[in-house]
């Protein structure tokens, strides 16, 4: 036993892996069997209640959906940083607590987004900008010009600056080491910020085909993990940006066409 507890690597990866697993499960779940919503049948009718958006009925279940599918489509591509993270902490101070502040503050940073993104679902069902059912924009041009607003975003230099922090993440670590579970707190948080720049706007698109869609998840899952592993030779993120631009000059063009 205790020469596994010093496979610290391994642990980390393993607990990953089951975190992982675990969150795709319930998407499939509730994607398949709940609508969407970890609570099936009662919180799908608080949903279509129009008068329910801003109760706890909606917004918590709502938050629990966000940050289940957080987990599933974020850890995947942060994993080579934690477990670089898991080793360079065994080697120095020789724990495992440190890896578990630096996972637990970089998890933090999602579940803060994904409040907010909570509070966004029921701002655009409240005013019929969204579906109740599927969480999709009801309006094409809307959805247009959300691809374009992410398309741009690929472009800029807040994403490019991001993404090369997430794309090094020895070079990372070097720089933002610092001892004991404050440090790894603090270095969590950092890594989540940066996180959070690279894949926030990839992740409001969710809105445009519908938030429990799991085809749109796995794409955005793959979108986000090829930007940050691929080859440098390999422009993910200018090809993604073209596709998006490209997706919502056409269904922008369709949605004036329709109106």
């Amino acid at each position: 036993m205790e020469r596994i507890l010093r496979r610290d690597t391994l642990i980390v990866g393993l607990s990953l892996a089951v975190m992982i697993l675990m969150a795709w499960w319930w998407l499939v779940q509730s994607a398949v069997f709940d609508g969407g919503m970890p609570s099936g049948g009662d919180t799908m009718a608080a949903m279509h209640g129009g008068g329910q958006m801003w109760t706890s009925a909606y917004l918590v279940p709502a938050f629990a959906m966000w940050a289940l599918m957080m987990i599933a489509m974020m850890l995947p591509s942060a994993a080579p940083m934690i477990l670089l993270y898991a080793r360079f902490s065994r080697q120095m101070e020789h724990g495992t607590a440190n890896t578990v502040s630096f996972v637990l503050s970089y998890l933090t940073i999602w579940g803060l987004f994904s409040a907010l993104a909570a509070v966004s679902q029921a701002v655009l069902v409240s005013i019929a900008a969204a579906s109740a059912g599927t969480l999709k924009l009801v309006d094409a041009r809307l959805a247009g010009l959300l691809f374009l607003l992410v398309g741009a975003y690929q472009l800029s230099p807040l994403k490019t600056a991001c993404l090369d922090q997430c794309r090094s993440p020895l070079a990372f670590l070097m720089q933002g080491w610092r001892p004991g579970w404050k440090g790894a707190a603090r270095l969590g948080v950092r890594h989540g910020l940066y996180c959070l720049g690279c894949c926030w706007a990839l992740m409001l698109l969710l809105f445009a085909a519908g938030v429990m869609n799991l085809a749109w998840i796995a794409v955005l899952t793959f979108i986000v993990i090829s930007e940050k592993l691929a080859p440098p030779n390999i422009r993910v993120r200018q090809i993604v940006a073209v596709l998006l631009l490209g997706v919502g000059l056409i269904a922008l063009g369709s949605g004036l066409a329709v109106s």
